[in-house]
């Protein structure tokens, strides 16, 4: 079941380690695995623990449009800093005025609200090209946020993002929010060397399901048990948890993960 009650330490985890905002309902939080309610009283919550200055933005995506245009009016209406959705998983979108329409209907709902598009081909097979139409569009107009903790260092050579939002953001924040950091000081050893330790934990998560399976258990590890996953998810066992622990301990992870 939901439990808000984390959500004020995780909150105040997130910025001690340098994070200057949060995306919620998402794919690492299970948001298309929750019930609309749910997703409202989670929004509820963060924002009203949500320290001053720190960004809350609500995945509002949804199979059902009218569902994703009334949960964006309820982030406005809440005081959210912003929200996203990412194209349906069904039906699957196919041109990009398929997708133009149904952000249009969405972003309505929140008119005075940032509205990010969340593009995750994987998940649900929008495969659709977003370098014209995004990073390209009247000399980088739209402000891009990178979701590929493994290509953050070479994205920030391209140009377009400025800044990112990733799932081992939660418990690896301190290195990725290191790496922009380094980049922008032209230290390009130290992002080098971050972004490769990086690479290393995701190496870890991806013999244990992935950053939702994976990387939930990994934030009990660290001090925030978020509790299992919803079905159709397949838990860990306390014998793969331990396993997991083993392979981070062998990068040193635990010297270099964030801290409550």
């Amino acid at each position: 079941e939901v439990n808000l009650e984390p959500i004020e330490a995780y909150a105040k985890m997130l910025v001690k380690n340098g994070l200057q905002g949060v995306f919620i309902n998402g794919s690492s939080g299970e948001g298309y695995m929750l019930t609309e309610e749910e997703r409202m009283r989670l929004a509820e919550r963060w924002v009203s623990v949500a320290p001053e200055g720190f960004k809350v933005i609500v995945h509002v995506g949804s199979c059902c449009v009218k569902a994703s245009r009334m949960l964006a009016e309820h982030a406005q209406k809440i005081g959210a800093w912003g929200i996203g959705a990412m194209a349906p998983p069904f039906p699957k979108i196919g041109r990009i005025e398929e997708l133009v329409k149904y952000i249009e209907e969405i972003a309505a709902g929140a008119p005075e609200l940032p509205f990010y598009y969340y593009h995750i081909p994987a998940f649900n097979g929008a495969f659709l090209p977003m370098v014209n139409q995004c990073r390209l569009y009247k000399n980088g107009k739209f402000d891009m946020l990178h979701g590929q903790d493994e290509t953050i260092l070479p994205c920030l050579a391209m140009g377009g993002a400025q800044g990112g939002i990733g799932g081992t953001t939660n418990y690896n924040g301190k290195e990725l929010v290191g790496i922009i950091e380094a980049w922008e000081a032209g230290d390009i050893e130290t992002a080098r060397e971050r972004q490769n330790f990086s690479q290393e934990v995701i190496n870890v998560i991806c013999h244990f399901r992935g950053n939702i399976v994976g990387g939930k258990r990994i934030m009990k590890l660290i001090g925030l048990d978020l509790g299992k996953n919803r079905t159709p998810f397949q838990n860990m066992t306390d014998e793969e948890e331990a396993q997991m622990k083993a392979e981070l301990e062998a990068i040193h992870f635990f010297d270099r993960c964030n801290k409550f």
